[in-house]
């Protein structure tokens, strides 16, 4: 079993969340819901909130909602605390409802992007919501957190604004907009904020609020860590002697560091450079002659003396907001670099200019925060949430279903979150640009709490839990071996082109646990619901046994992705080897227990560097292998992902970003046309979709895949309306019958044949879901 998070690795150690001495307003006790009206403060004794958080979600008591976690958190802390939830933006009066806050104002979109909540990938607006009550679309604005921002500033414009959730994280830098399909400024500089906390904000924000509480300016605020901000120049003085990397060039780039390849160890990194690596070989440091001295331009009294600055008091400067704008090479490089500063062990301040002239200014990021350790995330996890809906959403009986029912509490209601973060550093995915790649475990003891919490107190539990997991399903307590080589390593996936040999993978941990809270009286099944990551977990052939037989309620989601190796390329996933290995592991034991199950497989769509051929193999794989399927979706460009730094520039940013032919260029899937194409070959078995894959498979020279039989692709013939089919060979042939299904014969297949039946997962955004079943029988 490894240790929980070590701090003392990672460059300035943090201050315990519960080390803080509480503000005074901690007498009034803990509220039974965080108010939402003057009525409600007044019935707690409040005359005022020192905080007034402001969502685009519905009001959720529960761990799972990121507002309701900042505002219990703060609660803790001894403030008092109000949300405004899902306010009408056509005025700042509705953010005048809890009064006039006495330290700061907390903005954010909400759990979800507000644009990826809005919009489909084919940038169609949505007609649901699933964080507001009756699944209503549009209860909050496009861009949410600026429009928030401005109706705050608007009501008290004397209130700092601290903005931080989902929506900021990716937005924290110049970043592409997909639904603009432009380069839009930091989110720091279009909101207007004081401070933006990227990332899990817990410690950031207690710190913020604390400082504000003893009445320092907002401004001054500089120096925590996870928070940019808007300065208009360097900061001087001995007090603050920064030295600057100019990183604004590719090719050219003077004194800067090498880009380390991604797919080393520690080990090899060093052995490139003649040395060993001094964590794992117990040896002194060994000079890297790849990085020179810099010359110190933030103190003019120091100019023109060269020195190799300390991490923690370097920052580098990446090409502006109009540099990135206008030369994609520069964008391309600016991600990398980003992408390369984002260990809190070794990640250093980042600058990045916004205009020019007179109103040039710097957004300043900070280095990362340092993760929570397992005694703070049991802090966190064990306040005193309501675990249900604020009773503003209840009906008349106090009922929370019909129109006033949320999807979102619905979906994660019995469910328990045991971790944060992700090490895989899939590139489409915003989990490394938000929660960051570091594992952080809540204790066995605190997820055994909270498993009693819901049995004894959530209203209508049958029982059954709907999911023991986070944002991967197994990698409860995984990570780096060594906490100085995690502190160290700047690779952007632990599990990818293979495992590394520093990650331990000992799922025992998570074997205990599920034994343990199945042994709990009252609980009579426990599901695991999050994506599980099968590469690691064949790993523990008893991890797979235990899943298998005992959490799996007859599907199993999992996602390959893909099959083919230049897409797996670019979206930094393992093949369909590891994928086949798991399988026959869980057919295994599945068959073992006496149980049929099965996996759902997810696939993306039009990822970059996937060819219209790639889709096809794709197609015959799912065809080969039975599946046909359900939920299908293109690749949606998140703001800030490597892979949407792929879509917008063409350039491969995972290695070197060059201006000649060293720089590799990746396939892009742009126009309407193309994306539907790489979206139908994941549907082939629906008839609406031949047409288009007979034109495509004719222009590839794979005229071969169509016809009526098994080895066949999709067929001649297209279904009518009526039942009939008209063969695509020969345009003026007469309709025939459909016959019927019998001995020697097979039915044409229509769509409601083909089409399987609805799988119950959510919608995904980056991927489909694909249901076991027969191919299409061969038509008469």
């Amino acid at each position: 079993m490894n240790a929980p998070v070590d701090v003392s690795f990672f460059p300035r150690a943090a201050k315990p969340l519960t080390s803080y001495r509480k503000y005074w307003a901690a007498r009034f006790g803990t509220a039974p819901f965080l108010p939402m009206s003057r009525a409600e403060m007044e019935q707690l004794g409040w005359d005022s909130c020192d905080i007034v958080l402001v969502t685009g979600d519905a009001y959720v008591d529960h761990p799972s909602f990121g507002m309701a976690v900042i505002g219990r958190v703060l609660e803790a802390q001894g403030f008092r605390v109000g949300i405004i939830a899902q306010p009408d933006w056509q005025s700042a009066e509705p953010f005048k409802a809890l009064g006039k806050p006495n330290l700061f104002w907390g903005v954010t979109a909400g759990n979800m992007d507000s644009m990826i909540n809005r919009y489909t990938a084919d940038r169609k607006i949505r007609s649901d919501d699933a964080y507001t009550p009756g699944d209503v679309g549009g209860k909050r604005p496009d861009r949410a957190a600026i429009v928030y921002s401005q109706r705050c500033r608007e009501a008290y414009n004397d209130v700092p604004i601290v903005l931080g959730g989902i929506e900021g994280s990716l937005r924290r830098i110049a970043h592409y907009d997909y639904w603009s399909d432009k380069v839009r400024r930091s989110i720091v500089v279009d909101s207007k904020c004081d401070l933006l906390l990227y990332g899990n904000a817990e410690r950031a924000l207690v710190e913020v609020a604390h400082r504000l509480a003893a009445k320092v300016p907002v401004q001054e605020i500089t120096d925590v860590r996870g928070t940019a901000f808007v300065r208009r120049e360097s900061p001087h003085g001995a007090d603050t002697e920064w030295f600057e990397i100019d990183s604004t060039e590719v090719d050219t780039p003077g004194h800067v560091e090498d880009h380390i390849n991604p797919y080393q160890t520690t080990a090899e990194q060093a052995a490139a450079k003649g040395g060993t690596c001094a964590k794992e070989a117990g040896e002194e440091p060994v000079a890297n002659p790849a990085i020179q001295p810099l010359t110190f331009v933030a103190n003019p009294a120091l100019q023109g003396k060269t020195r190799r600055p300390p991490r923690e008091r370097t920052v580098i400067r990446l090409p502006s907001y109009e540099q990135v704008k206008s030369d994609p090479v520069l964008y391309a490089h600016a991600n990398r670099v980003l992408h390369l500063e984002t260990n809190p062990g070794n990640a250093r301040a980042l600058v990045q200019a916004h205009g020019e002239g007179s109103t040039a200014r710097d957004v300043w990021l900070n280095p990362p925060p340092i993760p929570l350790t397992t005694a703070e995330m049991d802090y966190v996890f064990d306040l005193p949430y309501a675990r249900s809906p604020h009773p503003a959403y209840a009906d008349e009986n106090g009922s929370h279903d019909g129109a006033t029912k949320i999807p979102a509490w619905e979906m994660i209601r019995f469910s328990v979150n045991i971790m944060r973060g992700c090490f895989g550093g899939c590139t489409f995915c915003s989990i490394t640009e938000h929660e960051g790649r570091i594992i952080q475990s809540r204790s066995e003891d605190s997820v055994i709490h909270e498993l009693e919490e819901i049995r004894d107190k959530v209203k209508g539990f049958t029982g059954v839990i709907s999911d023991l997991g986070g944002p991967t399903a197994n990698m409860y307590r995984l990570g780096c071996r060594s906490p100085e080589i995690e502190a160290a390593c700047r690779k952007p996936s632990c599990v990818y082109p293979g495992i590394c040999q520093n990650l331990h993978t000992d799922h025992s941990p998570l074997v205990h646990m599920y034994r343990r809270a199945r042994e709990l009286k009252g609980i009579k099944k426990i599901l695991i619901g999050s994506g599980l990551r099968y590469d690691l977990a064949v790993k523990s052939p008893e991890y797979v046994k235990e899943l298998v037989q005992h959490h799996v309620g007859g599907y199993l989601k999992i996602a390959p992705e893909h099959t083919e190796q230049g897409p797996l390329s670019k979206m930094m996933k393992p093949g369909i080897g590891s994928y086949d290995r798991f399988k026959q592991m869980f057919e295994k034991f599945s068959a073992e227990a006496g149980k049929k199950q099965f996996l759902i497989p997810y696939f993306i769509a039009a990822h970059p560097g996937t060819r219209d051929e790639d889709m096809m193999n794709l197609a015959l794989w799912l065809k080969k292998n039975g599946f046909r399927a359900d939920q299908v979706q293109t690749f949606y460009p998140s703001p800030m992902a490597t892979a949407t730094a792929m879509y917008h520039t063409g350039l491969n940013t995972l290695k070197g970003v060059h201006r000649d032919a060293r720089g590799e260029r990746v396939d892009i899937v742009r126009g309407e046309k193309r994306r539907r194409l790489h979206k139908a070959f994941l549907r082939y078995h629906d008839p609406n979709n031949w047409p288009l894959l007979r034109e495509a498979l004719k222009a590839m020279g794979r005229a071969d895949l169509i016809g009526n039989g098994k080895q066949h692709l999709i067929p001649t013939f297209q279904p009518l309306t009526d039942g009939s089919y008209q063969s695509a060979r020969r345009k003026n042939s007469t309709p025939v019958a459909a016959k019927p299904s019998g001995a020697g014969q097979a039915a044409v297949p229509s769509r409601g044949r083909l089409l399987t039946q609805h799988t119950g997962l959510p919608p995904r955004e980056t991927g489909s879901a694909a249901r076991p079943g027969k191919p299409a029988r061969k038509p008469r």
